[in-house]
C-alpha cells in the first residue's frame, strides 16, 4: 500500500483533480471580473443545465443526440419501482449484460457492468439514487473526443482524442491472476477495485500470451490508460463531428466518449456516444505522461477555458443567453457537492 502511495505521488497523472484546477483559477478569475460575473460559463451550453458543470443529467443530455448515435438506455428514478424498471428494460428490447451508473455521477463512481436481471435488482436496491442503465456495447475500441465550435461559425475543431486502454495482464501459464497482477506496475494500483469484479477469477492461471480483461469501465479512477491519440485528428473526422454537432441544439463545447471499431468506421461517423461532457470535461489526452509535462497539462487546460470564454460573451451578447445568478448556482452546487460525498460514500462502502 504505501509503495502504491508513493507512485501514485511520484506519478503526476495520478494527482487530484485540485492539483490540475487550482492553478489555472486566477485565470477565471480574471475572466470573471472582466464579465462582472464569476459564473459566465454557464452559458457556453444552453441546451445542458448549467452547461455541463456536472449537475446535468446524463440521460436527458443524451437525449439530445440523435437516437442512431447512443446505447439503449433507460432510466431509473429514485421514485420508481424495479419493476417498473424492469419492464422499461423490456419494452425497449435491451439484452444482458447491461451497463448501470448513476445519472449524476463523476469519475466512474458506481459504474457496473450487469451481467444478468439479478445482479441489476441487486444493484438498483442498493443504490437509492437515479441510475441509467445501458445496453452494453461490443465494440472494440473506446476513445474520447473533445470538440469545440464557436457559435458564429459552421465549423469547429477537435482539440483532443483519447485513446483508452483497458487495464489488463497477459497470462505466463504459470502465475494465477492475482500474482500477475501484483506484478504489473500498473495493475496492481487497482487490486481493491480488481477484486470487486466478479467476473474476474484472481486464482485462474490463464495460458501463455492470453490477455485478460480486469475491467470494462474505461474510467481513469477504473484503472484504464488513457493514451495521447491526438495524431488521429483528421479533416474527415472533424466533418463527422460537424455534422454531429449541428445536430445537437444547444452544444458548443464538450467532450464525447465513444466506442468504435475501426478508425475508419469512427471517422465516417459510425460509432456510439456513451456520454456527452460540458464544461467539466476534460481534454483527457492531458493523463498520458509519456506525451506531456504537468506544466504542459496545465496549459493546455488554460487554452481550453479560453474558449469557454470566447464562446460564453458570445452566446451571452449576441443570443441574449443569460448568465446564472451567482448566489442560486453556488447554493446549488453544494447540493452537488453533497450528492457527490454520498456517492462516493457508497462507492467506498461497496
Amino acid at each position: 500500500m504505501i509503495k502504491n502511495r508513493l507512485y501514485k505521488i511520484l506519478h503526476w497523472e495520478h494527482w487530484p483533480l485540485l492539483m490540475f484546477y487550482l492553478p489555472n483559477i486566477p485565470y477565471a478569475l480574471i475572466h470573471g471580473i472582466k464579465e462582472r460575473n464569476f459564473v459566465l460559463y454557464t452559458a457556453v451550453n444552453p441546451g445542458i443545465k448549467n452547461s455541463g458543470i456536472g449537475s446535468e443529467s446524463k440521460y436527458e443530455t443524451l437525449l439530445m443526440i440523435p437516437e442512431k448515435y447512443v446505447p439503449k438506455s433507460v432510466l431509473h428514478k429514485v421514485d420508481q419501482s424495479v419493476q417498473e424498471t424492469l419492464k422499461a428494460i423490456e419494452k425497449k428490447h435491451i439484452q444482458y449484460p447491461v451497463i448501470a451508473k448513476p445519472d449524476i455521477g463523476f469519475r466512474g463512481l458506481l459504474v457496473k457492468k450487469m451481467d444478468d436481471e439479478s445482479a441489476l435488482i441487486e444493484y438498483l436496491q442498493k443504490y437509492p439514487v437515479a441510475i441509467i442503465i445501458q445496453e452494453f456495447l461490443t465494440h472494440k475500441n473506446e476513445c474520447g473526443i473533445f470538440y469545440y465550435r464557436h457559435p458564429s461559425e459552421k465549423k469547429g475543431h477537435i482539440t483532443s482524442i483519447t485513446l483508452k486502454k483497458f487495464l489488463h495482464v497477459t497470462g505466463n501459464g504459470t502465475s494465477t491472476i492475482e500474482e500477475l497482477i501484483l506484478c504489473d506496475k500498473r495493475a496492481k494500483l487497482y487490486l481493491r477495485f480488481i477484486k470487486k469484479n466478479l467476473s474476474v477469477d484472481l486464482s485462474d492461471i490463464p495460458e501463455k500470451g492470453k490477455q485478460v480483461k480486469l475491467s470494462s469501465i474505461g474510467n481513469h479512477s477504473k484503472g484504464t490508460q488513457f493514451i495521447n491519440g491526438n495524431h488521429l485528428i483528421n479533416k474527415q473526422l472533424c466533418r463527422s463531428f460537424d455534422n454531429l454537432n449541428h445536430q445537437i441544439d444547444g452544444w458548443y463545447y464538450g467532450r464525447m466518449d465513444v466506442k468504435y471499431n475501426t478508425l475508419e468506421e469512427l471517422c465516417n461517423g459510425n460509432f456510439k456516444v456513451l456520454e456527452l461532457n460540458g464544461i467539466l470535461a476534460e481534454p483527457t489526452h492531458i493523463y498520458d505522461a509519456s506525451k506531456i509535462t504537468y506544466l504542459g497539462a496545465l496549459k493546455t487546460i488554460r487554452k481550453h477555458w479560453k474558449q469557454l470564454y470566447r464562446i460564453a460573451i458570445y452566446n451571452h451578447k449576441q443570443k441574449k443567453v443569460p448568465y446564472r445568478k451567482a448566489f442560486p448556482f453556488i447554493k446549488e452546487m453544494l447540493v452537488l457537492k453533497a450528492y457527490s460525498k454520498r456517492v462516493h460514500k457508497m462507492s467506498k462502502a461497496n
